[in-house]
């Protein structure tokens, strides 16, 4: 199966080369080739700084722009410039470890009705005690996501910048709910995309991301705006918070 990865970037200047880096590795240890099993896709967002020269200086990057800015028509950008089987979206910030596409490929290798995987994030330039924290958070979060999906059928989890999904299953979907361009987009997006088939979240696909935004807003004001979107798109069908804060590096 061929993989795209589709990563939006607003101003990430500082921290894009990071990532693209951990994605051009990890095809390489995958044995894939880029432009024939996987192809990796910079949606530039509306950037005002160097972030497209960045993105181009990286060998075998494509990128493309959306002048629309949000992470949902980012990503709609660089799935419909894609072409792969599986689209995976990852964030600007965030660097995916050695064997993730092993584990990606397993996961959708073994099971034709999974349409979606995500998995948790660690966060690196915090110190240890926050991603003690976080790390509480998603097994609460987890049991949540046992609850909806299981339980109620009321809806899945996804970690935004952290997810894979296959072409098939979002070309079903149709156009994006755009009235969620940035808080509850993962949850809406798990929602809908469970009415076409398995949208499993595990602790087996974990990335590194930026803690940013942990540092600059505080970790329990991300909590409870995350759970709250988390129930407000789940169950009410639209974000509980329209506005966002850009914090870059």
């Amino acid at each position: 199966m061929k993989i795209s990865f589709v990563v939006p970037a607003y101003n990430e200047q500082v921290l894009l080369t990071r990532s693209l880096t951990a994605i051009r590795d990890e095809i390489a240890r995958a044995g894939q080739v880029l432009g024939r099993d996987a192809e990796i896709i910079v949606v530039n967002n509306a950037s005002t700084d160097g972030t497209r020269e960045v993105a181009e200086a990286v060998a075998g990057v494509r990128v493309v722009d959306e002048p629309r800015k949000g992470l949902v028509q980012a990503r709609w950008c660089g799935f419909q410039a894609s072409s792969g089987e599986l689209i995976a979206n990852i964030d600007a910030d965030t660097v995916i470890p050695p064997g993730w596409l092993n584990e990606v490929m397993r996961q959708f290798g073994r099971s034709g009705g999974l349409v979606a995987i995500s998995g948790p994030y660690t966060y690196y330039g915090v110190p240890r005690r926050v991603n003690l924290v976080v790390g509480a958070y998603y097994r609460v979060a987890y049991l949540a996501y046992l609850i909806n999906r299981f339980v109620l059928n009321a809806g899945s989890m996804m970690q935004g910048g952290n997810f894979v999904v296959r072409r098939s299953a979002m070309l079903r979907l149709g156009s994006p709910d755009l009235r969620f361009s940035f808080y509850g987009e993962d949850t809406d997006l798990a929602r809908r995309l469970l009415k076409v088939g398995g949208v499993k979240f595990t602790f087996r696909l974990p990335a590194q991301s930026s803690g940013r935004r942990l540092v600059g807003e505080g970790v329990f004001t991300i909590g409870l705006r995350y759970s709250m979107n988390f129930y407000w798109a789940t169950f009410r069908k639209k974000p509980f918070t329209d506005a966002w804060q850009d914090i870059r590096e």
